[in-house]
């Protein structure tokens, strides 16, 4: 299959595009190289020493003989992303081109609006661009849990029979976005959705939780190919900012009380769930939503696995309780149907101690790349 992995240069992406072409697809990437700047912007970095995109895909080709070809540019431009399609008429376009960071987003006013023109007007050029080039590819969109909030009631997998004043009806879940950049997301889901309606769009949303790990089979072959890992407070996630926190002595910083709860799942478990839905696509006109996720763990959870672990490899570290500075409920009802990706056929990494260590065990190598004053919170919803 010919597949378009745009934003295949960041932490989803890039093993994305490696699993694929390692399954036998034909792949290339579009990508503008923004997620590098923000690096400078925010003054951080990925703890693992990052290749340019110009190595990594000729360290590929060297490796396995399969050729990844790049586009540099944005989803933004259309006339550049028209003739990418045009050029290589995919089959699939698998979409993480999108700022995604909820703190970013809520930095100010700028980062607001930059993230939902970026990620907005971006999806909109991808649906114009498959409408008038591509009719018939199947647009893999990654979505997020983060859409629907923590209602009081199960989430559901996009959709939610209701019955109202004696009638009955199959309506989208209701969202309850949490940030600027959860809001992008929902905008995009609307706007799929109606262009599946009007256009006969195919398409699947993947709704995913929040990914922890770092390597897959393919980016473990060689350094050149290694995976990014944040920590800063922006872009580093729980689990990860809790483990290299271990490693440098700092207690484990938890947001609250500590209750929130959320879907997780393992890097390795989003290359499979996107080859699941390519090779399985949407009927022409249907707009079909997966929650993609494994696991659900309070933020509390998770800093007591990664005290134990990092109490068992000698570095023994407090939890911490800090004032959130999100706006979010702390203890909460939360229960999440997750059926569709199993039922296609994943086959789940659980989160297990052992998983907590490798990851911990990349990050001691390479720990003097640690920038300590970003490993706290420096945006506040308020």
């Amino acid at each position: 299959m010919n597949i378009i992995v745009a934003g295949g240069d960041g932490f989803c992406g890039w093993p994305t595009a490696l699993y694929l072409s390692k399954q036998g697809h034909d792949v290339s990437i579009i990508d503008n190289l923004v997620r590098r700047k923000y690096d400078d912007e925010l003054r951080s970095n990925s703890i693992t020493p990052i290749a340019s995109l110009e190595e990594r895909v000729q360290k590929w080709k060297e490796l396995t003989g399969n050729e990844i070809r790049t586009y540099e540019g944005d989803l933004n431009h259309y006339d550049f992303l028209k003739e990418v399609l045009k050029r290589e008429k995919p089959e699939a376009f698998v979409h993480f081109a999108e700022q995604r960071s909820a703190p970013y987003s809520m930095i100010d006013r700028e980062h607001a609006i930059y993230t939902q023109v970026n990620n907005v007007v971006g999806t909109l050029n991808v649906l114009y661009g498959i409408k008038e080039v591509v009719p018939d590819c199947h647009l893999i969109k990654l979505g997020t849990m983060g859409e629907y909030g923590t209602p009081n009631i199960p989430i559901e997998e996009g959709y939610l029979e209701v019955e109202h004043k004696g009638r009955k009806d199959v309506l989208p879940y209701p969202k309850q976005p949490g940030s600027f950049y959860h809001l992008s997301k929902v905008h995009d889901s609307h706007n799929i959705m109606f262009t599946c309606k009007i256009w006969g769009i195919r398409a699947t949303d993947l709704n995913q939780g929040i990914v922890y790990g770092l390597d897959t089979d393919e980016t473990q072959m060689d350094p050149v190919l290694a995976n990014r890992l944040d920590y800063d407070g922006v872009f580093g996630t729980a689990l990860n900012r809790f483990i290299i926190q271990s490693t440098i002595g700092h207690d484990l910083t938890v947001y609250g009380e500590g209750g929130q709860t959320r879907g997780f799942l393992n890097i390795r478990d989003t290359v499979r769930c996107i080859e699941i839905a390519a090779e399985n696509p949407a009927d022409k006109g249907e707009f079909r939503v997966f929650n993609q996720f494994t696991e659900e763990f309070t933020v509390l959870d998770l800093a007591n696995k990664v005290q134990k672990v990092a109490k068992e490899e000698g570095y023994t570290i407090d939890v911490a309780h800090l004032e959130n500075p999100r706006v979010e409920l702390e203890n909460h009802f939360y229960e999440a149907v997750n059926t569709k990706l199993r039922d296609l056929g994943l086959e789940p990494h659980l989160l297990t101690d052992e998983v907590i260590r490798e990851i911990l065990k990349t990050v001691v190598n390479h720990k003097d790349r640690v920038i300590k004053e970003n490993v706290l919170p420096n945006v506040t919803w308020k």
